[in-house]
């Protein structure tokens, strides 16, 4: 069952007067649980999919179907390269906008902070400010923002890319166990084609002007999987000719 379905969507925008094609007849179909990333040049509309997917760009034409058809719309949680935390509000602050716009009691309210914010590791944080936090520290917050959603679909758009490999394979790992206790489906945008590989079920290959797909394949690897394992490297091998 599928918990995303983009069928034939295409976008342009105007520039000086013409319409320039960003995206051209993207069909992709996310299953329940899944992983899926999504790679390719920059330019080739990754992130333009993502706002279109999230809502924040609803000028396009095709279809997107969040969560199953006929059901009720899936909810949808999305994480920026850049934390987006504002930068008055506390951890705890920040996470507890998430439950803005429901009417669950003060204490449920309170309840859920905390766990979200236990989930990813920041419960002795709770209280600082962004300005106090690790680059990674408040990427984790903003996760533990979006996860307070309780999106059926995470979206993210290159959550990682501005940190050290170090810490960007530890986060990679926290999204992992994050993903295993929630069961919830999650795309993926990144330009790190061995994140894609380690994360991944599926991988959507891009290519630009105008934006569209050139693959998508299976990573049919079992977890945990191994970073420098052959499988692996064959399989990047394969992205990295797609892509080249």
């Amino acid at each position: 069952m599928h918990s995303l379905s983009i069928e034939h969507v295409s976008k342009s925008y105007t520039l000086d007067g013409a319409a320039r094609p960003v995206l051209k007849d993207i069909t992709l179909h996310v299953r329940r649980n899944e992983i899926v990333a999504i790679i390719g040049a920059s330019g080739c509309g990754k992130s333009t999919l993502l706002r279109l997917i999230v809502g924040l760009d609803t000028d396009f034409h095709g279809s997107i179907i969040r969560g199953s058809k006929g059901a009720a719309p899936a909810r949808v949680g999305m994480v920026f390269q850049d934390h987006r935390l504002f930068p008055w509000l506390t951890v705890e602050a920040n996470v507890n906008l998430a439950f803005d716009s429901s009417d669950i009691s003060p204490s449920t309210r309170s309840d859920k902070v905390r766990h979200y914010i236990d989930l990813v590791g920041l419960s002795e944080f709770a209280k600082a400010y962004p300005r106090q936090l690790s680059g990674g520290m408040a990427q984790r917050a903003a996760i533990a923002r979006a996860l307070a959603q309780e999106p059926d679909i995470l979206l993210m758009d290159e959550p990682f890319g501005a940190l050290d490999s170090i810490l960007r394979m530890r986060l990679q790992d926290e999204l992992l166990s994050i993903w295993e206790k929630h069961r919830l489906s999650i795309v993926i945008v990144t330009h790190d084609v061995e994140e894609a590989l380690y994360l991944a079920d599926r991988v959507m290959v891009m290519e630009p002007n105008p934006g569209r797909i050139r693959d998508v394949f299976e990573v049919a690897l079992p977890r945990p999987r191994d970073r420098g394992g052959v499988l692996l490297s064959t399989l990047k091998k394969r992205c990295m000719e797609l892509l080249i």
